[in-house]
């Protein structure tokens, strides 16, 4: 096969991404992550887009049949690789080992566990297990999620979201103990810039996301309480979870479950098969059951992790 390589450009591969990530994802995400997880990092203002013409694919003709990205740091690589180009994955692992800044950390190359060829490509220069990430998966065939929602609480209608709401609820949801949510806690980043790193109220909006889909609870008083993010991949079948949060005085309550619960409703009309979730027991709790083993491979076998049992692969300590 003639393969050649294409470093990406922020204004114009989105769509190429999306494209392979799309035509090879599995509910096991054994050929690598979902779609929308490179597209909520590459919309948000967290991610540095410093070293992102650093990603790249490789491609068979105009067929992208790999793709080697960053979520936020860009010493920490993920890999996307199609079926049948196994024999790319120690090319791949190869040019990230020289492409991207370590910063004097240990390179980490996260994969999961199904990624068998780079698994193997990685061992074989070194690199061993040094932790691991379960993350729980809801399957819409075998289970339903059918939660209360609490009294005194009531679901916002996606498409009136105000957006001032939403960026407060977010901050005081993922930064408990910053201080009151004022506009300005991030510096240069205001309630405007908030909402559109999540929601994309801005000219230029994630190009797949789904903000119909959006599940918002408030309170009694009005004010946003439960934020939960919705990427509804059609082509997948993909209910992809990003972001939940609960603003901390309303944990406990079963707010998330509820949320989740009208995902289910309003998504397994449309045919959903799988929702993700996280690496928290919250999901398990709730009826979450399957999961997504995720391995961080660095070169540092004194710290590797004990054999974690997956078949065929040894990952115990030499």
């Amino acid at each position: 096969m003639t393969i050649r390589t294409k470093q990406f450009q922020l204004l114009t591969d989105a769509e190429l991404a999306w494209e392979l990530m799309t035509d090879v994802f599995t509910p096991d995400e054994c050929n690598g992550p979902a779609a929308p997880f490179f597209e909520y990092a590459l919309t948000s203002s967290w991610q540095d887009k410093t070293y992102l013409r650093l990603d790249r694919f490789w491609l068979d003709g105009d067929k992208p049949v790999g793709f080697l990205f960053y979520e936020d740091d860009p010493n920490r690589l993920h890999f996307v690789l199609r079926p049948g180009y196994e024999a790319l994955a120690g090319e791949m692992i190869d040019y990230g080992e020289t492409a991207f800044p370590a910063f004097g950390e240990p390179r980490e190359l996260i994969l999961n566990s199904g990624q068998r060829s780079l698994i193997q490509a990685a061992e074989a220069r070194g690199y061993r297990a040094v932790d691991r990430e379960e993350y729980k998966v809801f399957d819409f065939r075998t289970g339903k999620l059918d939660h209360p929602l609490p009294t005194g609480y009531r679901f916002v209608d996606p498409g009136r979201v105000d957006p001032l709401k939403a960026a407060r609820c977010m901050w005081e949801g993922f930064n408990e103990g910053r201080g009151p949510f004022t506009g300005w806690e991030i510096p240069g980043t205001g309630p405007h810039e908030l909402y559109q790193s999540v929601l994309g109220a801005s000219s230029a909006p994630s190009p797949h996301a789904t903000y119909e889909r959006t599940v918002v609870i408030a309170d009694e008083n009005g004010d946003y309480v439960c934020f939960a993010g919705m990427w509804w991949v059609e082509k997948n079948k993909l209910a992809y979870l990003e972001p939940l949060c609960t603003v901390p005085e309303h944990r406990h309550k079963g707010l998330a479950a509820a949320a989740l619960s009208q995902h289910d409703r309003l998504l397994r009309p449309l045919g959903a098969r799988i929702m993700t979730g996280g690496v928290s027991d919250f999901y398990r709790r709730i009826g979450y059951r399957d999961a997504i083993m995720t391995l961080h491979f660095a070169k540092e076998p004194e710290n590797a992790l004990c054999d974690f049992g997956f078949p065929g692969t040894d990952l115990s300590r030499d």
